[in-house]
């Protein structure tokens, strides 16, 4: 017994230190994607040894700081996404109908073809701007009853698992499907024009995930790219999308200060997009973040519709003077010439 828990000790705390390296290699990236699992089993793990153990050796000991520590770090890396962390985004006490903006996020699953489920979903909740990705022709087919309602749209079908679509209530301009580093990988830029009249930009991206034979340097530049795009915009910006990156990452979280955008989920939870199948293996794939003019009304997971991500729905309200009370995360130490090193590598691994 003591040894099997020791076994599993020591690789839990290898689990832990690894992500610390900073490799593009996918399984040590995706380490980083289960750190609640990791933290619940670590201290499952630290009070067994704690029974059989007695008493304890010096080796017994150091093994048990090692993975306290473990612990200690992975809780430390999920604590902002739990409401024990100060919000990043306030909410807002008031807001204009006219200065909302409601945005449904799906990953329909490709071959999923339960889209009378998806288009419930959209009735109930009745969102501004719905971003669907992984959208083949017959979802596209499926998604035009939809038309009527949302007249501005912006739909690119592939059957790669990369389509994806952006209908909208709200007036477009200048939008565009774009191909930022993989040539069957497309993202979306657009304008959108709120009910107050102002113009905002969003981006809708969903770049190719880590996985065996496939890294993460040109997801990691995809998303890098339009972090700067939104840093150099003239207009209020928000990102979208199944990122296939987790909120805590170290991608993520330098998204974050290149572009200068808020996360509405720290301070608030996790909101685990995926795995919609395993209730324990879930984490936060598809996200929402937004610059500083923008205050939260709602944020929530919708329920499943066949897909193995759970939609994301959030209702978010443009308030301009918002930027005297929230504070957006700016770049630190070397971040931009990690930002243009991973954009270079990023490209020349699509070469």
């Amino acid at each position: 017994m003591k040894r099997a828990l020791l076994a599993l000790g020591i690789l839990f705390i290898l689990a832990t230190v690894l992500p610390f390296v900073r490799s593009e290699e996918w399984w040590i990236r995706t380490l980083g994607f289960p750190r609640l699992q990791f933290a619940v089993l670590m201290a499952l793990v630290l009070g067994a040894f704690l029974l059989v153990s007695r008493p304890a050796t010096t080796f017994d000991k150091v093994f048990m700081l090692a993975l306290a520590a473990g612990l200690g770090y992975q809780a430390y890396r999920i604590m902002p996404y739990t409401p024990l962390w100060q919000p990043e985004v306030l909410e807002s006490a008031s807001c204009e109908q006219s200065a909302r903006i409601r945005l449904l996020v799906a990953n329909v699953l490709m071959d999923n073809r339960q889209d009378d489920a998806f288009l419930q979903l959209v009735r109930t909740h009745d969102p501004d701007l719905i971003l669907a990705v992984e959208t083949d022709q017959w979802w596209q087919d499926q998604l035009a009853v939809l038309d009527r309602d949302y007249p501005f749209a912006v739909k690119h079908a592939r059957d790669n698992t990369y389509g994806l679509q952006l209908l909208s209530k709200l007036e477009l301009d200048d939008a565009e499907v774009r191909f930022l580093i993989e040539e069957d990988v497309p993202s979306i830029r657009t304008a959108v024009r709120l009910r107050s009249g102002d113009w905002i930009e969003f981006h809708g991206v969903h770049p190719r995930p880590p996985k065996p034979a496939q890294d993460t340097e040109q997801r990691d530049a995809e998303i890098l790219i339009v972090a700067r795009e939104v840093k150099s915009g003239n207009r209020p910006a928000i990102v979208a999308g199944d990122l296939n990156d987790v909120a805590w990452s170290h991608t993520t979280r330098l998204f974050q200060r290149i572009s200068g955008t808020l996360d509405p989920r720290v301070g608030r939870g996790r909101f685990s997009t995926y795995h919609a199948g395993y209730p324990f293996l879930r984490w936060p794939l598809d996200h929402v973040f937004h610059e500083e003019s923008f205050q939260l009304g709602e944020m929530k997971l919708l329920g499943y519709f066949g897909s193995d991500h759970f939609p994301i729905f959030a209702e978010l309200c443009h308030q301009p003077e918002a930027r005297q009370l929230q504070e957006a995360p700016t770049p630190v130490h070397d971040d931009r010439e990690e930002a243009q090193d991973t954009v270079e590598e990023g490209k020349r691994a699509g070469d």
